[in-house]
């Protein structure tokens, strides 16, 4: 693995070089860290590396990986800069022959993420995107519940994602990951419901199988001087008749990652908590609430829920080992085994037709705004 972006200073950079290499299976070999040189130098030295394998710029990354033996250059670029760079970057690697694993979202326009998904078709390299949540076992649980037919016909979604981080004018307070995402030209369009509505928008249609097709959304800024969203609600519905409410906000006081789902169907409905993620509430119509447990050895569990989990009963996983499912699934893709079950380009698709609706209908006197076809 190469690494772009990340850091001395970055939080997101170091959770995913944790989570990358807590299964053995991926190495990192070298990196651009920063543009601050000093920066740069620091972060290479603190893990390890040697300096001809710090490069200056991503470009001169590319170049220099390129020219190295197969068994000695990087196989896939990690990508964790702010959202401006991640089309380029992604772009440009794929070109020089490297798969990708991005943050997301994929870019900062559905038509940037058209051209990335092109170049992509036209390699033979792997693209994946940090949906980090579709890491973790029960979430696969419920999706199996659901496709099994357990809540019967779906009729409503509840997904909401609060954080409070944002209460306070971080970025006038020198908080660098708040003031980047303030930023229209680094961040895009939509700060908030790019930042976590997509968690909440992609985990909806994950677990419930299905496509949202339209919302009716509200966003606001609640923050004197921001420039981007850090509040949103919207009514959605799916292709297949399911209504549902999202709700992100960056603004909720005293809240951390409270990112949850409630789904209900015909015959029950199920609920997950992102911070309580090994517990899964199954509730049926007539019969007593069961709260479904992660842990490996849990044999009433599906086997994908199974396979991603790591621990015994009782011994709590959560967001590192989540992020560290999708690396090892992307990295088995790689190697040309495994099931392969990580977020890729359609997810980067999706999302963006996502929050491009989001603002449209934010700004539209009608009631209702589709997402775009992708295709």
């Amino acid at each position: 693995m190469a690494m772009v972006g990340g850091g001395e200073g970055a939080f997101i950079g170091q959770v995913h070089r944790q989570a990358a290499g807590l299964d053995g299976q991926i190495e990192l070999v070298c990196g651009a860290f920063s543009r601050d040189r000093e920066n740069n130098r620091r972060t290479s030295d603190a893990l390890g590396l040697p300096a001809d394998r710090c490069y200056d710029s991503w470009q001169s990354l590319l170049d220099e990986e390129r020219k190295l033996s197969a068994d000695e250059r990087a196989e896939f670029i990690a990508i964790v800069t702010p959202n401006h760079l991640h089309a380029p970057i992604a772009e440009a690697a794929l070109q020089a022959g490297f798969h990708v694993f991005s943050e997301k979202p994929a870019a900062l326009s559905l038509e940037e993420v058209r051209r990335l998904a092109q170049t992509l078709a036209g390699s033979d390299r792997l693209y994946g995107l940090a949906h980090t949540y579709l890491g973790y076992p029960m979430i696969w649980q419920a999706r199996e519940l659901v496709s099994s037919g357990a809540l019967g016909r779906l009729r409503k979604i509840f997904v909401e994602y609060s954080q409070g981080w944002l209460s306070e004018d971080q970025a006038a307070q020198g908080n660098k990951q708040a003031g980047w995402r303030g930023e229209p030209q680094q961040a895009g369009p939509s700060g908030c419901m790019a930042d976590i509505g997509t968690h909440a928008f992609g985990l909806a249609e994950f677990v419930s199988g299905q496509r949202i097709q339209r919302v009716c959304a509200s966003l606001g800024t609640h923050v004197d001087g921001r420039r981007l969203d850090d509040d949103g609600a919207m009514l959605f519905e799916t292709a297949e008749g399911a209504t549902g409410v999202l709700l992100a906000s960056q603004v909720c006081a005293g809240e951390e990652n409270a990112l949850s789902i409630r789904i209900y169907g015909e015959k029950g409905g199920l609920e997950w908590r992102q911070e309580e993620p090994n517990s899964l509430i199954h509730r049926s119509l007539g019969e007593p609430m069961r709260v479904l447990r992660a842990g490996a050895g849990q044999t009433w569990l599906c086997s994908e829920a199974r396979r991603r989990l790591r621990l015994p009963a009782g011994h709590p996983e959560g967001y590192l080992e989540a992020m560290a499912n999708l690396y090892r699934e992307f990295a088995g893709a790689i190697r040309g085994s495994g099931n392969h079950g990580y977020p890729g380009i359609e997810a980067g698709l999706r999302g963006m037709a996502f929050i491009e609706a989001v603002i449209a209908s934010h700004h539209s006197d009608s009631k209702w705004t589709p997402l775009a076809d992708i295709g």
